[in-house]
């Protein structure tokens, strides 16, 4: 028996998917999920855990997948090493002076985030490139020795090399980096030109920087795992999660890892577009609930949308840094399972970002825990069942629940239930407000899409948001409450190409764009070959960044081909003028530009297929109880309650219900009513 595996680590959880396929026909004979408290800042052993108690053989496992959230928290808890810069002359102080961006605009005292790299730790080096890349003064490597020395007495462990415009022309980071490599064999080394191609000097150099900062940790990391699972008798595919929303080897990952730092949450949106399909889909709304936060992406047309202008730490009072590498474009909010309800000094009821975590984790743990959370809240009202609390694995302490949301209903004349319907609501309003900002705020119709709902959380609130918002139909997939895990087990190999070569889109350009995808692709192609990928293996999406001439950012529009004829530049206009309308409300009539040319280059990998469930339309025997669960506005009513694990295909249902599984709860209101598919996806009309 072969097996395939995927793990998630997730700020509260670790989930694990795994399949056993059939030897003849590659198709999953069963699926099966565990979930442990995830374990910081010794991650992988949570992972080992899932591992052990699902009783898998590891000399069975063929592949396996990770996604981690371990480069993140190196960042956001400052864990990463000490870390030297090597920039330009001139150019030591570009991470200081950033971008003249003031979220906190009145602030007269505003001051900007202090730099990863303090300034004794940034060196300047004599060397000169243009905007085309053409040389202006040589590369002065006497000037090395000296800069080195000064950074082992310092205690550095990595260093970031940045020189002006090596986006246009690597030479010259390339021979510093080989020189560094000689004299100093055992530093980590990051090249800017190694994770972006992309112009804007500061973000170029944040990235390096930040990337260089968390490579010896996720280099140990990544290799403790492996060493963990092949002490335990792993011999197949060791895979990571990256934030484009593919899965990269170890090896690949190991050299840049900031390419990892949003990798979980990107593979539940990848599994939201396989799924859709599956079902025929294509506009989907991926909405992700766990214990710490909430995160929802669009996928237009079957396409994820990918951004390489991802910010980590902006709010209303700060700037934020930026990571100038692909990532699945996602909008998260602190507003998870485990989101704290608490009164500001006004006596105003808020919900999150402050969470409970793994521990002491929500009042109904019985960990500790005194402060109520989202999930208490859905205790009180009776939609979760505290007799099958996370899969009946703990018994909800609901005395102590009752006494938490008596405690934050007091100041404000609430008594415990109406606080905990205050604390849903709240909840509620942030979640939509973030499903607003990737649908409504960029030209999107909600009404336009389906909303798929996973993570413990997702179908807790899914059935009240897509009200809220007019949305059609929610789906909730089997095993939702690991459905990122389960992403990453269908997902293919992905790396991203992106080369800034700004020109006009005019018909005399044609050959010119044409000749730089080919080059990008032939650049993947040899990239993939070194790792025994055949061509034949091998897909792409290509995308051009284009602006109208003399605006400062650019909109990506897919194109088809690398092959650009003369009459497809006018179809790239108005592809260009389309995309650009929908998301201002207007066109101009002025010239167009081509900015960066982005390449997204896949290695398809053998993948499980979904097998259909049996089919059974009686749903009696899933019948569990009846009882009161409060559903808001709608009153409290008499709901059945349903074993979705006995649930068959073609199984219909009427609300007032609660569909309960291990890991998760699907809440059917009144006047809604669910179906189940061939594969056991639960599909809910509005």
């Amino acid at each position: 028996m072969k097996i395939r595996a995927a793990s998630d680590v997730g700020g509260t959880f670790t989930d694990l998917v795994y399949c056993e396929l059939n030897d003849q026909t590659g198709a999953i004979e069963s699926i099966q999920t565990e979930k442990a408290h995830t374990t910081p800042p010794d991650f992988e052993k949570g992972v080992l855990s899932t591992l052990k108690k699902a009783d898998i053989s590891f000399a069975e496992m063929i592949f396996f997948a990770h996604g981690s959230t371990v480069v993140i928290n190196a960042l956001t808890e400052r864990k990463g090493v000490k870390t030297g810069l090597i920039m330009t002359r001139g150019f030591r102080d570009i991470l200081e002076i950033a971008r003249g961006n003031r979220p906190d605009f009145f602030n007269l005292r505003y001051e900007k985030p202090e730099a990863f790299i303090p300034r004794y730790l940034r060196r300047e080096i004599t060397e000169r490139l243009d905007y085309k890349g053409q040389v202006i003064e040589n590369l002065t490597l006497k000037e090395l020795s000296p800069i080195l020395e000064d950074f082992k007495k310092e205690g550095v462990e990595a260093i970031a090399v940045c020189l002006l415009h090596s986006y246009a022309n690597p030479d010259h980071e390339q021979e510093l980096v080989g020189k560094i490599k000689s004299l100093w064999p055992d530093v980590a080394i990051v090249a800017s030109h190694q994770v972006s191609r992309e112009w804007r000097e500061y973000e170029r150099s944040n990235t390096a920087a930040l990337c260089a900062y968390v490579q010896p940790i996720a280099e140990k990391y990544l290799s403790n795992m492996e060493d963990a699972l092949h002490n335990n008798g792993f011999d197949g595919s060791f895979y990571v999660m990256r934030s484009n929303g593919g899965i990269d080897t170890v090896k690949s990952v190991k050299e840049i890892p900031i390419t990892v730092v949003e990798s979980g949450p990107a593979s539940g949106v990848l599994g939201a577009e396989a799924l859709g399909k599956l079902l025929g889909i294509e506009n989907i709304i991926a909405f992700d609930i766990g214990g710490t936060t909430a995160k929802c992406s669009l996928i237009d047309q079957g396409r994820v949308s990918v951004t390489s202008q991802y910010m980590i730490e902006k709010t209303p009072l700060s700037s934020g840094y930026p990571i100038m590498t692909p990532v699945v474009d996602i909008v998260e909010i602190g507003n998870g399972g485990g989101s704290v309800a608490w009164l500001d000094d006004h006596g105003k009821m808020h919900v999150g970002p402050q969470s409970a975590g793994a521990l002491p984790g929500p009042v109904a743990y019985g960990k500790g825990g005194i402060e109520p959370t989202t999930t208490d809240a859905n205790l009180m009202l009776n939609r979760i069942n505290p007799n099958y609390f996370i899969g009946g694995e703990i018994q909800a302490d609901m005395e102590k629940v009752r006494s938490a949301f008596e405690k934050l209903g007091d100041p404000v004349n609430l008594g415990p239930q109406e606080a905990a319907r205050g604390v849903i609501r709240i909840a509620n309003h942030n979640m939509a407000n973030a499903l607003k900002l990737v649908s409504i705020n960029r030209g999107y119709d909600p009404r336009d899409f389906t909303l798929v709902a996973f993570g413990g959380g997702g179908a807790m609130h899914a059935t009240a948001l897509a009200k809220d918002l007019n949305i059609p139909k929610v789906v909730v997939p089997a095993h939702s409450a690991v459905f990122s895990a389960l992403g990453m087990l269908l997902s293919d190999l992905r790396r991203d190409y992106i080369r800034t070569s700004p020109m006009p889109l005019d018909i005399l350009q044609a050959a010119a764009i044409g000749k730089t995808i080919s080059e990008m692709e032939d650049e993947a192609l040899a990239s993939f070959a070194e790792e025994g990928f055949s061509n034949d293996d091998i897909y792409f999406e290509r995308f051009l960044d284009m602006r109208y001439e003399g605006q400062e950012h650019s909109m990506r529009v897919p194109i088809a081909s690398s092959k650009i004829a003369e009459k497809n530049v006018d179809l790239l206009h108005r592809d260009f003028g389309n995309a650009y309308e929908r998301e201002y409300t207007y066109r101009l009539d002025s010239d167009v530009e081509i900015v960066s040319f982005h390449l997204a280059a896949y290695a398809q990998i053998e993948k499980p297929e979904l097998s259909p469930i049996a089919e059974d339309k009686d749903v009696a025997n899933a019948i569990k109880e009846k009882r009161d669960v409060d559903f808001d506005e709608s009153g409290v009513a008499e709901a059945v309650i349903y074993d979705r694990d006995k649930l068959g295909a073609g199984a219909e249902i009427q609300g007032p219900a609660v569909i309960e599984e291990s890991g998760s709860t699907t809440v059917i209101f009144p006047d809604q009513s669910a179906t189940v598919d061939r594969f056991g996806n639960l599909h809910i009309a509005i």
